[in-house]
């Protein structure tokens, strides 16, 4: 019988969620409905020190905006909870004990003090001091003590971590679905700790601990918890427990440079690197996300997809739906991938162009309130002819701002290059002859045109002073169809009051 799928994304509440822990997470769940599998949000939370106040809702929200949905969740629950490990620490006393007795972990009561000394001495020789299978002899662990030692040590109450007992001289063959099957000699490796002073277990041992009672069947993580999968895999072995299927995504590499992407880069090229906007408490510094600077989440979510995996054909544009029919975790890409903002931008107009002009309306219509400009009549019309120059929706009234606003100058450039002497004189006639046309774009066209025939000059004389007047610069769709939105008493005005 073919088990059944089961992936997780699980992340520290330590601040707001990075970019590239969205887009583990859209892997995870495009390989979960890919296969009909379950999708499970873990909240992992057992590093108190670290923990952020309000980055759990955060990471909630997040995915709510995105539009990826989970099956199990802290807040929908389900069969394997709590689904917040803080929630779950009675489980893992038991679990720990298991190890010990089984003399796959063994207590270490060297003090913080005692192995910072000993790092110090090993620098001053220039060696580097891991705790591992050939060190472990020499230090005050369980391993070197009697059993009555340890048991006089245990009911005085001193601290003690458990580390996990790293076995000897072995060539460890791992399997990867990404990277493949390699090997790692086991000397290699330190004897991590698994229980701290406290009794919170740390991340690896709750980590494999979760993934086995809530029956992960496949570990779909980042590249940066590849040297990890010695110890847990070491682990699962230990509780003869069967591994789950492990996948190591590659990184989100800034724009320039192998680095893996971070805020500091963003913050330098002008580009965020969070869902939506997070603000410091300690700091009080706000940053920007994807909601705020206008990218649809369906085109977030496109963007981040094409990090690390071609679908066939090269398609670059994709919706949710296409993407889970496509994903194949064989084809995500060893190598990192560069973040490129001008890409991302672009895949963003792309979506914009395919929605409604319905859609953009609302959206339109809500930054205009938010920016204290009232709406018109024609916004409608304003986001046809300008929604294919935009990369975003706000950049709708960047471009069209002349049709809230009469120019308060004129370029200097433009004036200088289109203004002559008898211009005024030209536009001022021409008013004249707008008396009596219907106004709509075809009829102001063929208005300008009959009257540049009339006066024997180039339609260029008229239309390059009527956009300079009506707009304060040359941009903007064509003259009539400016004329025709404006409304022709506003157009006089405008006209008029440049003239004078």
């Amino acid at each position: 019988m073919k088990k059944e799928v089961r992936v997780r994304f699980a992340p520290s509440p330590t601040g707001p969620l990075h970019i590239g822990g969205v887009r583990t997470a859209l892997y995870n769940y495009l390989f979960a409905k890919k296969n009909n599998g379950k999708f499970i949000l873990r909240i992992e939370d057992t590093d108190s020190s670290r923990f952020v106040e309000g980055a759990q809702q955060y990471i909630e929200e997040s995915f709510q905006w995105c539009g990826i949905s989970f099956d199990e969740s802290p807040k929908l629950g389900g069969e394997y909870g709590s689904y917040i490990q803080s929630e779950r620490t009675e489980l893992y006393n038991k679990y720990i004990q298991n190890l010990l007795d089984t003399g796959n972990a063994y207590y270490a009561f060297d003090t913080p003090e005692e192995l910072d000394e000993l790092r110090k001495e090993y620098e001053k020789e220039n060696r580097f001091f891991s705790y591992n299978s050939q060190e472990r002899k020499k230090l005050k662990n369980s391993l070197n003590l009697n059993q009555e030692q340890v048991s006089k040590l245990l009911e005085e109450q001193v601290p003690y971590v458990i580390r996990f007992k790293i076995p000897e001289n072995r060539n460890l063959v791992l399997n990867d679905i990404i990277r493949g099957t390699f090997s790692v000699d086991t000397n290699t490796l330190d004897d991590k700790v698994l229980m701290k002073a406290d009794g919170i277990p740390t991340y690896h041992f709750a980590n494999v601990v979760d993934d086995y009672l809530m029956k992960i069947s496949h570990v779909i993580r980042g590249e940066e918890w590849l040297p990890s999968l010695p110890l847990h895999t070491l682990l699962y072995e230990s509780f003869g427990w069967e591994s789950p299927t492990f996948a190591h995504l590659p990184l989100i590499l800034k724009p320039i440079g192998n680095g893996k992407l971070s805020k500091r880069d963003g913050d330098k090229f002008g580009f965020p690197v969070f869902p939506f906007e997070w603000k410091d408490e300690k700091t009080g510094e706000i940053s920007q996300g994807y909601r705020e600077q206008g990218y649809f989440a369906d085109a977030f979510l496109n963007m981040l997809a094409l990090l690390g995996w071609t679908p066939s054909e090269d398609k670059e544009i994709l919706t949710l739906e296409q993407m889970i029919q496509e994903f194949d975790l064989e084809k995500v890409h060893k190598s990192g991938a560069h973040f490129n903002i001008e890409k991302t931008k672009w895949i963003n107009k792309e979506y914009l162009q395919k929605k409604s002009t319905d859609e953009l309306l609302k959206i339109y219509q809500k930054y205009l309130k938010n920016i204290s400009v009232d709406t018109s009549n024609a916004d409608r019309q304003i986001v046809e002819i300008l929604k294919e120059r935009v990369h975003f929706v706000h950049e709708i009234y960047q471009e069209g701002f002349f049709f809230y606003e009469q120019p308060k100058t004129l370029e200097e450039k433009s004036y200088k290059k289109v203004w002559k002497e008898d211009t005024a004189e030209i536009i001022s006639e021409f008013l004249l002859a707008l008396d009596n046309v219907e106004w709509n774009q075809n009829d102001i066209k063929n208005a300008i045109t009959e009257y540049s025939k009339q006066k024997e000059i180039g339609l260029g004389r008229i239309m390059a002073p009527l956009r300079l007047l009506l707009v304060g610069e040359m941009k903007g769709p064509d003259v009539p169809v400016i004329m025709e939105i404006l409304g022709k008493n506003e157009v006089i005005a405008r006209i008029e009051k440049q003239i004078k």
